[in-house]
């Protein structure tokens, strides 16, 4: 009795092991797929968000750059300078300013600059030197003389008269400012003299003791102070 001839297994295994095969082949190709989507996917957003691109110049540092560049050529670093000097300037550049250009002062800045710089407040007295104890005295000539009638007679009082003070300058200013009123009152009060006045040994000692007062008293009022100390008669005629 003859015996079976058994199956052959070799080709069910082979049908096996070919099935993993062909299901790691896909799974392969899906996982590569995905990987290129997201590098992709990188790339682009990279791409569109300006990774890639320059950085963009700022203009203002260009143009300050630029500003600093040609100041180092303007300062001596460019052209030579013009002869007969060293950084001697162009013909023109060192030409006066026109009248009421920004080189000159506009008429009434040097006045206003001299009035801001007199001394603020009363007349103060002037030494002969900061450490000494001695006063500078100084004297004004009034220009016109002062003629005026006697009282009650014909007769004809012509005086020349001149100031002292040791204050500053500014009482003389005072008295040049004011001469018009000083003048007025002080031939009021010559007027009221008489020729019975002329005989007392004091006369003229009071007669300028009352002119200086006057003075005094009129200054006080517009400028408040006065600072005539004497009054002197320069001259002095009685016709």
């Amino acid at each position: 009795m003859a015996t079976a001839a058994p199956a052959a297994p070799a080709p069910a295994e082979e049908g096996a092991e070919a099935k993993p095969k062909s299901k790691l082949v896909p799974l392969i190709l899906a996982v590569t797929a995905l990987i290129v989507v997201i590098v992709i996917t990188i790339g682009l957003t990279l791409w569109l968000s300006g990774f890639f691109a320059k950085p963009p110049v700022n203009a203002d540092a260009v143009l300050e750059q630029g500003a600093e560049h040609e100041a180092a050529a303007e300062g001596g670093h460019g052209d030579k300078p013009a002869e007969g000097g060293h950084g001697a300037p162009a013909e023109g550049h060192g030409e006066k300013p026109a009248e009421g250009g920004h080189g000159a002062p506009a008429a009434g800045h040097g006045e206003k600059k001299a009035e801001a710089e007199k001394p603020s407040g009363p007349p103060t007295l002037k030494k002969k030197s900061p450490d000494s104890m001695q006063f500078e005295y100084s004297y004004l000539q009034l220009d016109k003389d002062f003629l005026v009638n006697l009282m009650s007679s014909k007769k004809v009082m012509s005086v020349q008269i001149a100031i002292m003070t040791r204050y500053d300058d500014r009482v003389f200013e005072n008295v040049k400012k004011h001469e018009l009123i000083l003048r007025g009152v002080m031939l009021d009060i010559m007027r009221m003299t008489t020729e019975t006045d002329l005989t007392k040994p004091d006369f003229r000692k009071e007669l300028a003791a009352k002119l200086r007062d006057a003075m005094n008293t009129q200054l006080e009022k517009y400028e408040n102070f006065g600072g005539i100390e004497e009054l002197i008669f320069t001259g002095f005629v009685v016709q």
